[in-house]
């Protein structure tokens, strides 16, 4: 479990596509500090499992399930991610409950600067996900909680302090890019109630 405030950008050292999945090795950092072997760790909004530790280097294993739902394929050496350890008991939680299970992906449609203090990011997101976002609602992108400003048909737009565009990945996102999603645990289960009601 998370809360989707991430607590910094890291480097990928290494990503090797092999039979039955991908092997990423990222730079922690001082995170690194606080994961042992086992731990779950958010890496762009992926709940991760670490399968091996060197110094601060870490390494995480992607299932092809995993990869047909996020962008990791397309990960190369030098990229950054997004990275949150696991809530722990007793944490606070500052943002809201993400489980690290990854919906689909979103297009950037458009990133508008309106002023100093704010960036609107508008994602496109397939009719599935579409039907998952109310007003105000919360959302995950690429495993940063955020609350939706605005909703358009199929498009919703989320608005951008400077600390988010500067301490994650969504101040390095161009149009047409493709983002990670999560869309909020709550509403998933009041969909599926109605849908099986």
């Amino acid at each position: 479990m998370f809360t989707g405030i991430v607590e910094g950008r890291r480097r990928v050292v290494q990503a090797e596509r092999h039979s039955g999945g991908l092997s990423l090795r990222l730079d922690l950092e001082d995170l690194a500090d606080q994961v042992a072997i086992g731990d779950s760790v958010a890496v762009a909004g992926c709940c991760l499992t670490a399968e091996a530790l060197e110094g601060p280097v870490a390494t995480f294993h992607l299932m092809d399930e995993s990869l047909g739902l996020t962008t990791f394929e397309s990960v190369s050496p030098g990229d950054h991610l997004n990275v949150e350890r696991s809530l722990r008991v007793g944490d606070q939680l500052g943002g809201h409950f993400v489980s690290g299970h990854v919906d689909g992906l979103g297009t950037v449609a458009a990133i508008d600067v309106l002023h100093e203090g704010q960036t609107d990011l508008t994602v496109e997101l397939s009719d599935a996900l579409s039907r998952l976002v109310i007003p105000k609602g919360s959302i995950a992108i690429d495993g940063v909680s955020l609350t939706l400003s605005g909703i358009h048909g199929a498009s919703v737009t989320v608005s951008l302090i400077p600390h988010t565009l500067e301490v994650t990945t969504l101040g390095m996102l161009s149009v047409s890019d493709l983002v990670h999603l999560e869309m909020d645990m709550i509403g998933k289960w009041v969909r599926r109630l109605l849908d099986d009601g």
